[in-house]
């Protein structure tokens, strides 16, 4: 199980944003549909890096212990996968790239764990800090390839913000311990799955995802958590031509309540449903369909 920075990011696919979506920005780089701006998206990757490494070195960490959430891989793999995107995506952004560059060191990962947690975790921050620093170099708005709906370094701020959050919550739940995240960064991270697993394009990478669409299936995920002016309701729409969402409180055919930490972990794949933590009413088939259709990988 990979994050969202692995969801067809070699498809070659190139387009202004015109996703369907209903995402906007503005010229200033702030994502209209987003709980962060871009500059907040620049600091989360350098954060979520810099708890993640803290993680590594808290205490002694086995590097070969194996990611759970991520099956074919061991924490050493994990973290040289995030790694190494970073540093793919700061190429990418410095150079102004007009195609996606060789993404092997991404993808092939050796087993070996030989170098030390904390040498590991200072590689790690170091990538982090200089693809932040790129990208605000590059400004939001210079042309560049990106996979999906964007041509912007906005794309990849957000995406590595939440690819680096999303490894995070894989390497502390393979050691055991409990992951936390701002409520603000974990609603980004929920909206920016909900529009890039709901685009068009989908369907030319995925099409067993036609099979969601149906009369009647509709999910409503809850946070327990939250205030109210938080929003934090999210409706899944299969009933029409596209995977649709949104914001809202409605009926549906299956709702989930939880508190917001569990339901990212959950969306993400990275928990089962089955777990005692998630309220669930109505098509519980429905939900576990939409689940194993919707994986990023």
């Amino acid at each position: 199980m990979n994050s969202g920075m692995d969801h067809d990011m070699g498809s070659g696919t190139d387009r202004n944003m015109d996703s369907g979506t209903g995402h906007d920005t503005n010229s200033a780089g702030h994502d209209t549909n987003s709980a962060m701006d871009y500059d907040g998206h620049c600091a989360e990757i350098v954060h979520q890096a810099d708890l993640l490494a803290s993680c590594l070195t808290e205490q002694a960490t086995d590097l070969t212990t194996t990611v759970p959430s991520c099956p074919d891989w061991n924490l050493a793999q994990l973290l040289r996968h995030l790694g190494e995107a970073h540093r793919w995506v700061e190429n990418l952004v410095r150079t102004r790239a007009t195609e996606p560059p060789p993404d092997t060191a991404l993808r092939v990962l050796p087993r070996d764990a030989d170098r030390p947690p904390a040498e590991v975790a200072a590689w790690l921050t170091e990538g982090a800090r200089l693809l932040a620093d790129t990208l605000r170099s590059s400004g939001p708005d210079a042309e560049i390839w990106t996979p999906l709906p964007s041509g912007s370094p906005r794309f990849f701020a957000r995406r590595m913000a939440h690819e680096t959050v999303m490894h995070r919550a894989d390497a502390t739940l393979a050691l055991g311990r409990d992951f936390t995240i701002d409520r603000r960064v974990a609603l980004d991270t929920l909206d920016e799955w909900m529009e890039l697993g709901s685009l068009p394009e989908m369907f030319d990478y995925h099409p067993d995802r036609r099979e969601l669409l149906g009369p009647g299936r509709t999910l409503h995920f809850h946070a327990t958590d939250t205030p109210p002016d938080a929003a934090a309701d999210w409706i899944v729409d299969l009933t029409g031509d596209t995977l649709a969402w949104r914001r809202a409180q409605e009926p549906a055919a299956v709702s989930v309540r939880a508190p917001l930490t569990d339901l990212l972990l959950l969306i993400y794949g990275r928990v089962p449903a089955d777990n005692a933590t998630f309220e669930i009413t109505g098509d519980a088939e429905l939900l576990e369909f939409w689940l194993a259709r919707v994986l990023f990988g």
